[in-house]
């Protein structure tokens, strides 16, 4: 008679190792809780979604549009969770009484990063181009969200602390740091040339919306330079040109900005790199 298979127990050494890796924010899954907590922790105090059926459309279409997309263009099965980061910043970010614009926003966010792609890669920000689209395109039914928060400290204070670590365990403190100096710097300087008040050019940046700005779209790692260095620089250009669009009195500023530098900065590492590679490639016999 055979005995029963027995089976290993995995020492605790390995399953705390386990643990300690499920647990990580390398864990694609860690970012789209992280962002949940906000959004809910946002709309349990302030209120700030326009209703729970268009955050659900925004973000079902985005799911069913990456499962679709990656079939018809990449013949696999793609992971979820950016799709989600998609479809629930939409739903944070777009403000409109209907709607159809949260289910057009998310199919179009989704949609760049299959088709708007220069050699293997999508130069936009997904959320960032879809938004930028429909306040272009569609600014008598749409708006973004700006003032539901207010500057309250408390809904601030969470958001600095997920932010914070989930950017510190990615290593991408770095940029959020660089945007917020220069912003500040600017706004110093917007203040002299326009003689506003210091503190009303400040403000826009203490407003929570602001942070989801700060900390989850400019970091994108799919949609920023590799090198350290050229993020700063790349970041910084960003805040110039938000400081001329503010000039302007243009109200999405930040992103317009970064819908404009982001692809522009990918493009021209994309070239540097071709010219690099043709440099250092080996003379024919």
């Amino acid at each position: 008679m055979s005995q029963p298979a027995t089976t290993t127990p995995t020492p605790p050494t390995q399953q705390t190792a386990q643990w300690k890796q499920f647990l990580s924010l390398d864990n694609r899954f860690v970012p789209p809780v992280f962002i949940t907590l906000i959004l809910l922790v946002g709309h349990f105090t302030f209120g700030i979604l326009e209703s729970y059926q268009k955050t659900l459309l925004a973000i079902g279409t985005s799911i069913l549009a990456e499962l679709v997309l990656s079939r018809i263009f990449l013949h696999k099965w793609p992971h979820l969770a950016s799709a989600y980061i998609t479809g629930i910043s939409v739903g944070i970010l777009l403000r409109s009484p209907a709607f159809w614009p949260y289910a057009l926003c998310s199919l179009l966010s989704i949609t760049s990063k299959y088709v708007l792609r220069v050699k293997g890669r999508h130069i936009w920000n997904p959320s960032n181009f879809g938004i930028c689209v429909m306040l272009f395109l569609a600014s008598e039914a749409v708006a973004s969200l700006s003032i539901q928060w207010g500057n309250n400290l408390g809904a601030m204070i969470v958001i600095w602390a997920l932010g914070t670590a989930i950017i510190w365990r990615l290593r991408r403190f770095h940029i959020c740091a660089v945007y917020v100096a220069s912003f500040i710097a600017l706004a110093f300087l917007r203040a002299w040339i326009t003689g506003d008040p210091w503190q009303s050019e400040i403000s826009p940046i203490t407003g929570p919306e602001y942070q989801l700005f700060i900390f989850f779209m400019i970091t994108d790692p799919k949609t920023t330079v590799r090198s350290k260095l050229g993020q700063c620089i790349v970041v910084f250009f960003v805040a110039v040109v938000e400081f001329f669009l503010r000039l302007d009195q243009s109200i999405y500023a930040p992103l317009y900005a970064l819908f404009m530098v982001g692809p522009i900065a990918l493009l021209l590492e994309m070239w540097m790199n071709a010219r690099r590679s043709d440099v250092n490639a080996p003379a024919p016999a």
